[in-house]
């Protein structure tokens, strides 16, 4: 039987259970308020610095590629000069990329995380010699001249 009010029994007023819930719901909403904000100062943060860092690149206009590794990181994980005009010593920096990997294999007690950022460092390092000698193609055809090929018998 209803023997009257159940809340005063326990010690908690109807009034009480609402402050409470109440008060756990703000605290909550200053929480998440405090986290999303420091979440968009650090992307912004980011999103600046990656601007600056392009801006300030003279070698290539794709500072980060998708690994995110940038051409010094690259030259610094595979121990090799960075590209000098476009050109690099590839043998040298297959040969220790070779080493490094095998050194690095998960199933001779290696490290997983070590060998996917050699694999990255040496790609990135290929993507510059690639973009150095297209543009280095681009600037001999263009000292050269258009001529094209020019059939008389049509």
């Amino acid at each position: 039987m209803y023997q009257g009010q159940p809340y005063i029994k326990h010690g908690l007023g109807r009034k009480d259970a609402h402050r409470i819930i109440t008060q756990a719901v703000v605290v909550g909403a200053r929480v998440f308020g405090r986290a999303f904000a420091e979440a968009y100062r650090q992307a912004s943060a980011s999103s600046k610095y990656a601007q600056s860092a392009a801006s300030s690149s003279s070698s290539s206009s794709h500072n980060f590629v998708s690994s995110g590794l940038t051409l010094d990181e690259a030259c610094k994980i595979l121990n090799v000069k960075p590209p000098q005009g476009g050109k690099a010593n590839m043998e040298d920096v297959i040969e220790r990329f070779k080493r490094l990997f095998d050194v690095n294999d998960p199933t001779k007690g290696g490290s997983f995380y070590l060998q996917s950022k050699i694999l990255r460092a040496r790609e990135r390092i290929e993507l510059e010699v690639r973009e150095a000698e297209s543009a280095a193609e681009r600037e001999a055809e263009i000292k050269k001249g258009w001529k094209p090929k020019v059939y008389k018998d049509r």
